[in-house]
């Protein structure tokens, strides 16, 4: 991995170009890499879980933006800088917590 230094136009970068490299900012420092290969990673019964609880909280969000009653509602609990969509994806994620921890 490659550091970048004083180079204002990589200044803050982030992420991959054409699947090639990936630039990656940590403490206001730009480091260039290689772009994962994923081919050979198996993901765990738990992450699998973990990805379909995600997916049902993005289409959750969606159906909250989609519906003006239910939109208003989570935007009465949405602190101030937050998106309705975001937040209401965290309502989704915190509902089904127990379910998944148990």
């Amino acid at each position: 991995m490659a550091r970048v230094k004083n180079n204002i136009i990589l200044q803050g970068l982030s992420g991959a170009l054409n699947k090639q490299i990936v630039f990656k900012t940590r403490n206001e420092k730009v480091f260039v890499c290689s772009y994962p290969d994923m081919s050979n990673v198996v993901p765990s019964e738990k992450q699998i879980k973990e990805k379909s609880r995600f997916s049902k909280a993005v289409r959750y969000a969606q159906s909250v933006l989609a519906d003006p009653k239910k939109k208003q509602e989570v935007a009465a609990h949405t602190p101030p800088g937050k998106s309705v969509y975001h937040q209401a994806i965290t309502d989704y994620m915190a509902s089904t917590k127990e379910q998944v921890s148990s």
